[in-house]
């Protein structure tokens, strides 16, 4: 738990926005650090060779930061669902750029992605387990394994589906909800971005997108959606991974610059 109270924190956030104190910052940032542990935790349950706990630390210290500088009170976001998206999308970049993800998985993702988008265009609605399985000639089960996997290990999160093209900073879905002119050089873009990601989120199955909404809106871990809906955290890993997939096909097909490659 967080160790000033909110009035204390009040003051320092006053401080550190309004006058630009240093000292109320870092003391933002120690009262937070919780997060980072927290966070690092759920992200990477089993961690990858050649990488250590204090790596995701590390990480998730440099996504802490940024929200504490990027924070805007006036938003109607709680500081923590902030902070825990840009924590994890911290920790996620870094571990793309280690590259652990297996290629045999990526290879997985890319024949999924390319189902999906071959199976909506043809049906004109989102498909269902049976028939994805079906066009790729595997079993349900089997399907299910590959999306579990993928779920894992991390690969598809919103702020891949909208990270930009090579060298360009990330675009965090958080921010898009919290500063619509977080990128104030490119706010037409940035328009564009909410406008198709919302379009993608409206077409999900009412299921995946009541996970995307507890996972990123209200700021549950997979478990606790998992007691909500009342299925196991490894079927909620499945719908969040389903979900991601057909946002990032929907993405590609409105406009290739939204979806990561």
């Amino acid at each position: 738990m967080a160790g000033l109270s909110q009035h204390q924190l009040s003051r320092l956030w006053s401080d550190f926005k309004n006058d630009g104190s240093r000292e109320a910052r870092n003391a933002i940032i120690q009262n937070y650090s919780y997060l980072v542990k927290i966070t690092s935790g759920r992200v990477v349950t089993s961690m990858p060779a050649g990488l250590d706990r204090e790596d995701l630390v590390s990480a998730g210290t440099i996504g802490l930061v940024k929200a504490v500088d990027q924070f805007d009170r006036g938003r109607e976001v709680k500081f923590e669902t902030y902070a825990i998206a840009l924590i994890r999308g911290a920790i996620l970049e870094m571990l793309r750029g280690e590259d652990w993800v297996p290629r045999s998985v990526r290879e997985k993702l890319k024949a999924l992605d390319r189902t999906l988008v071959a199976l909506e265009a043809k049906l004109g609605r989102p498909a269902t387990e049976t028939e994805i399985a079906d066009s790729m000639g595997l079993t349900e089960q089997d399907l299910r394994v590959i999306v579990q996997q993928a779920g894992r290990t991390g690969v598809l999160s919103l702020d891949d589906v909208m990270s930009g093209s090579e060298g360009e900073e990330h675009i965090h879905f958080i921010e898009l909800i919290v500063d619509e002119n977080s990128l104030p050089d490119q706010e037409t873009e940035g328009r564009e971005v909410r406008r198709v990601l919302s379009d993608s989120v409206d077409r999900l199955p009412d299921r995946e997108r009541l996970v995307v909404a507890l996972y990123y809106y209200e700021g549950l871990t997979f478990k606790e959606i998992g007691r909500v809906l009342g299925v196991s955290e490894s079927r909620v890993y499945q719908l969040h991974t389903q979900a991601m997939t057909r946002i990032r096909a929907n993405m590609r097909e409105q406009g290739e610059t939204y979806a990561a490659p």
